[in-house]
């Protein structure tokens, strides 16, 4: 298949495919779909649904498992009087131990963020740009008449400046980025697409972090305000870029790209770069704690739709999900539970709770996320079929480093004790129940959003 191939279809005005190319068509009922039936590929159905609400075309990179492979290509729809046509191109395959099962996870958390979205060759140069932000339009203006050139030439790289020749994409992935026209501070994360390229976002960099001028240094610290935001501010960057480095080589060395190796050797270089993505884990772990504990942190509240997160989580993680043959039960489409929040914060609990519910929860079972609302506030929760939470363990859970005594499954110990602050930063709450036996029943609770047009909903 080469990758100018053109797949195409068309969806009703209810999202249904009502005609699709032979390729399409064989990708909808590999996801479980029929023809005509609801679109089956999660990311195309947000895709067209955003389109069709917005009322203009919309083009970006998806990615979806079809069965024992992960999908990459480019989507473009435009929405039309009677349905939405579809294309796709672009498209490159990978196995999901190869790619990885969080790597498309991972692209679609910083897509819900990201700022500006650009499709680069096998050799990063730019295929096209979409920016979102209005102090990115010079940039993507630039980028869109210098078509072929490297993404690197239309924004200035500092950390790396003084590399001249091109680099290796983990080298760049994360790096710090300054844009002409903008005075925000961006990073650049790049998603490798196969032999297609690469799918690169810029998100902007930091944590909002609002200090009280007013706070003096402790008289039993008098260094304590140097450390402040130490992890975040210094080590973190510090770290990423050789940690990325030590992942590039070691991965250089499994895929035998510098000549020929025994299977041993490459098994070993494949657990080093294991180890280095668990260590940037870890890292922006500790930079996220850091910034929680901080004492003038305060998420920025936004309108939001709870129900509409719920779904956009579960998108997220659907593919790690049907590896274990795990139904995610998500709230209906029309379903909404309006709310107060930062949109990207409350993504980020539900991404946490949802990774430890398809974690530990049997296989071959379903985890259920439910919204509802009183109207002064709003409720979800994340329900699974797993072993449940004694007492004991509950009044633990959300401590610091606490694991319940797990070990070598790749967690922190963090993630709760997280999200619990955020939940709270946010002006709500974060608890579980002591339910042995009957699985675990995590719930988040936000102030309800009053003062909207998307009406009180429960599901």
């Amino acid at each position: 298949m080469k990758a100018l191939d053109l797949a195409h279809g068309v969806s009703d005005p209810d999202d249904r495919l009502t005609d699709a190319s032979e390729v399409l068509a064989d990708w909808q009922r590999r996801c479980g779909g029929e023809l005509p039936g609801v679109i089956a590929i999660p990311a195309l159905l947000e895709l067209v649904r955003s389109a069709r609400r917005a009322g203009t075309p919309l083009a970006r990179t998806i990615t979806f498992l079809d069965e024992t492979r992960v999908l990459s290509m480019w989507a473009a729809v435009t929405p039309e009087a009677d349905g939405t046509r579809i294309e796709l191109s672009r498209w490159r395959t990978s196995a999901v131990e190869d790619g990885g099962a969080d790597a498309p996870g991972a692209a679609a958390l910083v897509r819900q963020i990201a700022e500006a979205q650009v499709l680069l060759d096998a050799e990063q140069r730019v295929v096209s740009v979409d920016a979102m932000a209005a102090d990115l339009a010079g940039m993507a203006a630039a980028m869109r008449e210098g078509i072929g050139r490297r993404w690197t030439e239309f924004v200035n790289l500092a950390e790396l400046e003084h590399h001249q020749s091109a680099l290796h994409w983990r080298l760049l992935d994360d790096a710090a980025v300054g844009i002409d026209g903008s005075v925000r501070p961006w990073r650049a994360r790049l998603f490798p697409m196969g032999d297609a390229g690469f799918e690169l976002l810029l998100v902007p960099d930091g944590i909002g972090i609002i200090p009280h001028e007013s706070v003096a240094p402790s008289p039993q610290a008098p260094d304590a305000a140097s450390w402040n935001g130490i992890i975040g501010r210094e080590l973190a960057p510090a770290l990423r870029q050789p940690i990325n480095r030590i992942i590039a080589n070691a991965e250089t060395i499994r895929t035998r790209l510098a000549g020929p190796l025994s299977d041993e050797y490459s098994t070993y270089a494949g657990d080093i770069a294991e180890a280095g993505r668990h260590l940037l884990g870890l890292i922006e772990d500790l930079a996220d704690l850091e910034a929680v504990e901080a004492e003038g942190f305060k998420p920025a509240p936004d309108r939001i739709d709870l129900a509409d997160c719920a779904r956009r989580a579960a998108g997220i993680l659907s593919v790690r999900a049907q590896e274990r043959a795990i139904r995610l039960a998500t709230p209906a489409e029309e379903a909404r539970t309006p709310a107060i929040g930062e949109f990207r914060r409350v993504l980020q609990i539900l991404i946490n709770l949802l990774n430890n519910a398809i974690r530990y929860t049997p296989g071959s079972s379903t985890v259920t996320l439910t919204c509802w609302t009183d109207g002064v506030r709003a409720w979800l929760c994340v329900a699974d079929e797993g072993q449940g939470l004694t007492q004991e363990q509950v009044d633990q859970l959300f401590a610091k480093f606490e694991r319940l005594g797990r070990s070598g499954d790749g967690g922190t110990g963090l993630g709760l004790y997280i999200s619990r602050r955020l939940a709270r930063a946010m002006g709500g709450d974060l608890s579980v129940e002591a339910t042995p036996g009957q699985g675990a029943r995590f719930v988040l609770e936000l102030p309800a959003d009053t003062n909207t047009e998307m009406g009180v909903s429960e599901i």
